[in-house]
């Protein structure tokens, strides 16, 4: 098809989009627990309302650290049965979370908490939604798909970045095609979440830093966003601010708490906003080099993010400009076109500094072909960006990620 009629499409897509989402009841947010201990304090709420058998998710790592333990022998101690499925995987696969759906099954779990970083909170979301649907996860690809309320859903994030514990997206892993698929729906953005920085302590700087720059490209998306309203806007602006302000905190001191605390606030906000607003080309092109080469979410986001606001730059000067004078880039007598690139250049710096590379070793020039036609076909008529890309603008970027 034509770069002209595809554009086109887009656009009759997008108001399309518009419309239904308008129509539709928004997500139900979450009652959310925070600060050091909040995590515990959530526990014993869910005793409190009558939970008695409880399916947690969560992966092996963290229960091999330890983090899991406290929060079951909270729950025990509060009379509720757990049974723990810690089979999930960075990228989760359909297996995996058939798996999931099976312990619950055989357990008789009535409500779900998933406990980790963004892997175990989408495969909780999607084994509780197969578990009252009674389909198989496949059948829940797409938007708004699961027909019945999910069993209750709880959530507790042991990284700052995803905010998956106040969105309506989970993503699931084709092994067969190497590819990462959406499930968004309302209905999945869980009941209740414990946002408790002291779980986020003493992890690697590595992590820290790819996690906290997935929370930035989820405030800029959002911002930057046609469906950026009165509503996200204000979200995207402190996650950003609070990124830019703690990240480094938290790469260079590990065991800062404010810092990490602050964090997790920023990627439930960032998290609030693009449930609304949407993201764009940085997660589609990050989700395909997930699905390709299993590159971390958050690393692949944060190593696309600058060559996306590129791209974006005269299209979104003036957000992009109020971005920058809301960390202190620029100020009211910046131009709005200098105050835009001083924001890229702060992006670019942020990343430098908590160690993001900006090539990716596993791209090869062979894939790009094919990586951007995904990227392409992922964002058509979803995804609200300030300028469209044709499939040669992808192609592009993607070769300035070459190692």
């Amino acid at each position: 098809m034509p770069h002209v009629l595809r554009h086109l499409l887009h656009e009759l897509q997008l108001a399309l989009l518009k419309v239904v989402i308008r129509l539709l009841p928004g997500a139900r947010p979450p009652m959310v627990f925070a600060g050091a201990g909040s995590a515990v304090q959530m526990c014993h709420t869910l005793a409190d309302i009558g939970t008695r058998r409880l399916l947690v998710v969560t992966d092996a790592v963290l229960v091999r650290l330890g983090v899991v333990a406290p929060l079951l022998e909270a729950l025990r101690a509060r009379g509720i049965d757990c049974a723990v499925y810690d089979g999930v995987e960075p990228d989760p696969t359909h297996a995996q979370v058939e798996a999931g759906i099976a312990l619950a099954r055989q357990s008789g779990s009535e409500a779900v908490l998933a406990v980790g970083g963004g892997s175990p909170m989408d495969a909780a979301k999607i084994i509780a939604a197969c578990m009252t649907n009674n389909v198989a996860p496949a059948a829940l690809v797409g938007n708004f798909k699961v027909k019945k309320d999910p069993l209750p859903l709880y959530a507790i994030p042991t990284t700052a970045g995803t905010g998956a514990e106040v969105t309506v997206a989970a993503v699931i892993t084709d092994t067969v095609a190497q590819a990462k698929l959406a499930v968004v729906d309302g209905k999945l953005v869980p009941r209740m979440a414990a946002l408790d920085g002291s779980l986020m302590l003493g992890l690697p700087p590595a992590v820290t830093a790819a996690s906290g720059m997935d929370a930035l490209t989820h405030a800029v998306e959002s911002f930057v966003s046609r469906f950026a309203d009165e509503k996200t806007q204000p979200l995207s602006l402190a996650a950003t601010q609070m990124v830019f302000t703690h990240l480094p905190r938290a790469c260079a001191a590990g065991d800062d708490l404010a810092a990490r605390q602050a964090m997790a606030l920023a990627a439930t906000y960032a998290g609030m906003a693009f449930s609304r607003a949407s993201v764009g080309y940085v997660h589609a092109i990050a989700h395909n080099l997930g699905g390709l080469y299993h590159t971390p979410h958050g690393l692949a986001n944060a190593i696309v993010l600058p060559h996306i606001l590129d791209f974006y730059a005269q299209a979104a000067a003036a957000q992009l400009a109020e971005l920058a004078r809301a960390i202190g880039a620029a100020d009211a007598a910046t131009a709005e076109s200098q105050a835009a690139t001083a924001f890229m250049a702060r992006v670019r710096e942020l990343a430098r500094t908590v160690g993001i590379p900006e090539r990716l070793a596993s791209l090869r020039e062979a894939d790009i072909p094919e990586l951007a036609r995904r990227a392409m076909a992922e964002a058509q008529g979803f995804y609200p960006v300030p300028r469209f890309m044709s499939h040669a603008q992808c192609e592009a970027i993607l070769r300035k990620l070459l190692p």
